[in-house]
């Protein structure tokens, strides 16, 4: 028997950010902005630290907070909500984690195990990654995050040279869970697959650097989740990250009024993909996996896949057949999604024990297409991150006839995409979602928000 201590999270929006104060990015970060030419905003500086005191003197317990979106996770019981509620410069309260007991989770890999020890010839070949291996691409000087639930034993396996590549690790969740503990063999297996060496195994991108985040919780399933992947991503930003890789995905939840219609498959309704939009922007490469619902009754993409401007992954195997199990786009508002694909049926990976397997899922081909673009961006270390996504997607096999379907433009060709000529001027064609047009107006004894032309009350649900 489990015993699950649920908490009631919400997600408290701000009004402003009244303080003057610094940039909240690190020298790597911000000379990364100065060489792609990508200026600071509203967005990079921090959330206000007074606003944050007044919450904790209500009493409210802050998880993490967003500059991005200005506002702070936190914990509060009915009495905390109440004054939170009177607080001048709160625009919007969401309720992103209740007491639901957790039911049946969406698989995250359809996890295939076979005796004899794989090698990862074939992947990567279907990639031609291995080119660009020979002429000495592998990620150097590209700095990656992998965000997933956890990466068991990762830090006692030898085949990840972890005191040479491993930055750092850091935790969005409020699990009390071991970050390397043992609930966490999905993000060991999708790391290895970028990583990972041994006599028999290979990784796509095996001298990139890299940190290694938590935002997947193992007690639930809750739009609290969505918020710590942007905790994740920002932090991913900050820190000059140049490739975010996360093999996660959302769609429905322990509670469902929070089910989400397919219709916000759009990149622009929650705050996970709007995110990962913004770090595109912030000149990231996010890679994120299409999910793996395509033969079941969900059959679409999740989210953060249908963010604008990242790469979403769906699976083939090694012959280029898709994976039945490969979620379908477009998007809700027509872009083709995913864009490309990789080996995610029968992948080549390692286990947390140490020993080589395949398994199914497209968690397992995000990475590869994360280590492809690592091994490209070290050999064009002046490009900039749409141009690396240019590249990668122009190099497809079916770039001149695309599929909405589960194949979009296709399998990349490292090799090609290294040696083709871009057109000149690729900028990134991402949409800002900054929430600066909030104002608060009140009607008889009601405070409401205006927020982009519609009306909302205080605990953030539209009214008009």
């Amino acid at each position: 028997m489990f015993l699950f201590l649920i908490l009631h999270i919400y997600f408290v929006s701000f009004l402003d950010k009244p303080e003057k104060s610094a940039p909240a990015l690190s020298e790597r970060a911000m000379e990364q902005r100065a060489k792609w030419d990508i200026p600071t905003d509203q967005m990079d500086y921090p959330v206000s630290p007074m606003y944050r005191n007044e919450l904790t003197k209500a009493g409210a317990k802050i998880y993490h907070w967003s500059r991005w979106f200005n506002g702070v996770t936190c914990e509060m019981d009915d009495e905390t909500l109440e004054k939170v509620k009177g607080l001048k410069f709160v625009t919007g309260i969401e309720l992103t984690r209740d007491d639901t007991k957790p039911g049946e989770m969406p698989h995250r890999a359809l996890p295939i195990v076979k005796q004899e020890p794989p090698v990862t010839q074939d992947q990567l070949a279907l990639l031609n990654l291995w080119d660009l291996h020979d002429a000495g691409f592998e990620g150097q000087g590209i700095l990656m995050a992998f965000c997933d639930g956890g990466f068991q034993n990762a830090q006692e396996m030898t085949c990840f040279r972890q005191k040479e590549l491993e930055l750092g690790h850091f935790d969005f969740t409020d699990d009390e869970d071991d970050f390397y503990g043992e609930t966490g063999a999905h993000g060991t297996e999708c790391l290895s697959t970028v990583s990972a060496i041994t006599d028999e195994y290979y990784g796509a991108a095996t001298k990139a650097q890299y940190y290694l985040m938590r935002s997947e919780e193992h007690v639930t399933e809750s739009p609290k989740e969505m918020d710590n992947l942007v905790a994740a991503l920002e932090k991913a930003d900050s820190l000059g990250v140049n490739i975010f890789s996360v093999s996660l995905g959302y769609y429905y939840f322990n509670n469902s009024e929070w089910d989400l219609p397919k219709s916000a498959l759009d990149g622009r309704t929650t705050r996970a993909s709007r995110a990962a939009t913004i770090a595109a922007r912030k000149g990231m490469l996010v890679c994120a996996a299409a999910g793996n619902e395509g033969n079941k009754e969900w059959q679409s993409i999740c989210v953060p896949a249908d963010a604008d401007s990242i790469l979403t992954v769906g699976a083939v195997n090694t012959e280029g057949a898709l994976g039945a199990f490969s979620s379908y786009g477009p998007s809700a508002d027509g872009r083709i999604k995913p864009e490309v694909c990789a080996v995610g049926v029968s992948t080549s990976l390692m286990s947390p024990y140490g020993f080589a397997m395949f398994a199914n899922g497209t968690s397992f081909a995000a990475p590869q297409i994360a280590g492809l673009a690592a091994c490209l961006w070290s050999a064009l270390p002046d490009e900039n991150a749409m141009q690396i996504r240019e590249r990668i997607i122009r190099s497809t096999d079916r770039y001149d006839e695309p599929e909405l379907g589960q194949y979009g433009y296709g399998i990349p060709d490292a090799w090609k995409a290294y040696t083709m000529k871009l057109p000149m001027g690729i900028e990134p064609s991402v949409v800002s979602h900054q929430d600066s047009d909030v104002r608060k107006i009140v009607r008889g004894d009601q405070i409401l928000i205006i927020r982009h032309g519609h009306i909302y009350n205080l605990a953030g649900q539209r009214v008009e």
